[in-house]
């Protein structure tokens, strides 16, 4: 099962990445500012910011693990359950919350370095219709 010290743990290897708690004990993982993932310690969930069509598949491939998350869910943020989500799949979550997020040239630059360096370049496979305008998160 993946938990909240392993959400930091992927969210924080994303550079320019910072924790910041807020909202009485929930943890915020942010760039400039902007939170790309978020949760509370003893919750069974994290809620991340990923695309609104990103967002449809997820909860209508797997409504028990994904689903629209309360308040922010109409702005493509979902909801993961941490005891049915795989961990590459989170990673993979976690890293294109962060790519929609950050400043475009950090993303260039980590992109360019990680493919530089022969490593693998953790990247979702687009997904259809993913990345159209009016898809922000």
């Amino acid at each position: 099962m993946v938990t909240l010290d392993d959400v930091a743990e992927m969210a924080l290897g994303m550079p320019e990445t910072v924790e910041v708690p807020a909202w009485e004990g929930e943890r915020t993982w942010r760039t400039r500012n902007k939170i790309f993932v978020m949760g509370s310690p003893g919750s069974p969930h994290i809620t991340v910011k990923t695309s609104m069509t990103e967002q449809a598949e997820l909860t209508a491939s797997d409504a028990e693990t994904y689903r629209y998350a309360p308040y922010v869910g109409r702005f493509g943020w979902t909801q993961v359950r941490l005891d049915r989500v795989d961990a590459g799949e989170l990673r993979e979550l976690i890293v294109e919350a962060w790519r929609r997020t950050a400043a475009k040239a950090v993303v260039r630059d980590w992109s360019g370095s990680s493919r530089a360096s022969g490593g693998a370049r953790p990247h979702r496979s687009p997904r259809p219709g993913a990345g159209r305008a009016g898809d922000s998160a």
